[in-house]
Formats: structure tokens, C-alpha cells, sequence
């Protein structure tokens, strides 16, 4: 596993810095790093999806573990480095993990296959929030275990009327546990961030039923647009709501069960097929 001194000969001997535009900040604690592979349980010959290799600190580790990865990289000088280094001892798929905010990069889809994976990654900030997102409804990931930055951390784990509470966390725990591995200060990375991170799992939930998703993020998507306002003044006085929630309250106090029960009111259905 490279240390910190390496990461840096790493790209000072290629003329190349951390990209701030980017989200570069390299997590060098070779503990931490440990404490996420293991809180993992990547084993060997179990598939794994990394976003942001970087310089393949953490991607040398998963190897090590006998698991056979899939890595995502942007960044064309980091993607030299990983081949250079780990050659085909993985899959490199180079360029943005995601297509739109909805769908993956479909490169990395095919390479991903059919086959159940786990995501163990030090996620770019720029895209942990809807990649998460979408994977908690990939009925293939059996597990997302991440370093995120603790802002995100925080809304992953926020509870129904905090200021927290919103999109992410619904879409997210609606169909997963998200558990807290760990906190991590800004030390543990190469530039320092100037804000905290923490390491999170997702986990799916037993028996998890996918089919109504779409109307879900149609729900969520309407309801805190407004999240402020009564759910009376959103959707209209004679909308009849599901028993027991009342037209006086706000979209940010709905637990995921309510709004699933609002997901099944007719205007959030899923539209007729055109014939």
C-alpha cells in the first residue's frame, strides 16, 4: 500500500498536483484504508467497483484482498499511472462513472456485467451524491462502502424533520441501511480538504422491492420542490392523502413509509405507455 511519500514522488515525478476541480485528495492513512477494506468484506474472486483510483492506493489493497476490480477514473494522468503500475491486474474504464445524473457511464456498465459487485471507493465529492443514489436501486450492488465528505455523511444518516432530511437520504434509505464506519480528519488526506469526512455503508435492505422506485423520485422530486409548504397547498386541497398523514404538514417531516404511501396517490404513478 503507497504511502504518502510515494503518492507525492508519484506525481511529482510526472510534473503533476492534486486537481481541486477534480475533488483530488488522497487518502494515504494506511489504517483508515485498512478499516474500509475490511468493513467491506471483499473476498477473493468477489467483484469490486472503485470510482477514482487516483494513484491506486486503495486499488492495491482490494488486489491484495484477491478481489477482482472494476475502476472508474476521469482523470487521463491518474488513468496512466493505474495502468503503469497495475497493468491488467484489473479493468480500467476511463472517463465519467455517470451518464447524466441517472444512469452509469454504459462502458462501465458492460464491464460491471451481470454479476453482483460492491462499491469501495474514496468518492470525488462531485459525484458521491447521485452515484449513491443510483446504486442503492442497482439490484447488483450488494454494498457501497465509502469516504465521503462528512456534509453528505450527515444527510445519509438524517432522520425525518432535520434540515438534513431530503432527496438523498429518502432515495438512499428507502432501500438500504446506512451505517457510520468511522470519522476521519482532514489529516488522513493528501491535499488536507478543509472539511471533515466519514466512512459509510450502505447496505441493502432484506427483501428490498425496487418496482416502485420511479414513482418514489417522482414523489420526492414534487413534494420538496416545496418543502416548505404544506403538502394541502402542493398538491391541492382535494387531493385525498394516504390515512393517516394530514394535509397541514410539510414534505420534510414524512418518513420514507409515508412517502412511499404518498408514491402510490395516482398523479405519482407511473405514466401510461404511449401507444
Amino acid at each position: 500500500m503507497q504511502s504518502l511519500n510515494q503518492i507525492r514522488t508519484l506525481l511529482e515525478t510526472r510534473d503533476l498536483r492534486p486537481k481541486h476541480r477534480l475533488g483530488q485528495n488522497f487518502l494515504h492513512d494506511q489504517n483508515q484504508l485498512r478499516r474500509l477494506v475490511r468493513a467491506a468484506g471483499v473476498e477473493p474472486g468477489g467483484r469490486v467497483l472503485e470510482i477514482g483510483p487516483g494513484t491506486g492506493t486503495l486499488t492495491e489493497s482490494l488486489l491484495e484482498s484477491g478481489c477482482r476490480v472494476v475502476a472508474g477514473e476521469l482523470d487521463e494522468d491518474m488513468c496512466s499511472i493505474i495502468q503503469e503500475r497495475l497493468g491488467d491486474q484489473l479493468e480500467l474504464v476511463r472517463g465519467d462513472c455517470l451518464k447524466g445524473t441517472r444512469r452509469l457511464n454504459p462502458e462501465l456498465d458492460r464491464a460491471l456485467g451481470a454479476q453482483p459487485f460492491k462499491l469501495v471507493a474514496n468518492l470525488p465529492y462531485g459525484v458521491a451524491s447521485p452515484l449513491m443514489s443510483l446504486l442503492a436501486t442497482d439490484a447488483r450492488c450488494l454494498g457501497q462502502f465509502v469516504t465521503i465528505q462528512r456534509e453528505v455523511g450527515d444527510r445519509l444518516l438524517a432522520e425525518p424533520g432535520t434540515k438534513a432530511w431530503g432527496p438523498l437520504s429518502i432515495h438512499v434509505r428507502a432501500y438500504a441501511n446506512v451505517r457510520l464506519i468511522g470519522r476521519l480528519s482532514p489529516n488522513c488526506f493528501w491535499p488536507a480538504p478543509k472539511v471533515e469526512s466519514v466512512m459509510i455503508s450502505i447496505i441493502p435492505l432484506d427483501g428490498r422491492d425496487l418496482s416502485g422506485r420511479e414513482a418514489l423520485a417522482r414523489t420526492v422530486r414534487t413534494l420538496f420542490n416545496g418543502r416548505r409548504k404544506q403538502l394541502g397547498t402542493l398538491l391541492g386541497r382535494n387531493t385525498v392523502l394516504p390515512e393517516g398523514i394530514d394535509p397541514g404538514r410539510r414534505p420534510d417531516s414524512l418518513s420514507i413509509e409515508e412517502l412511499m404511501a404518498m408514491s402510490r396517490l395516482d398523479r405519482f404513478k407511473d405514466p401510461p405507455e404511449k401507444l
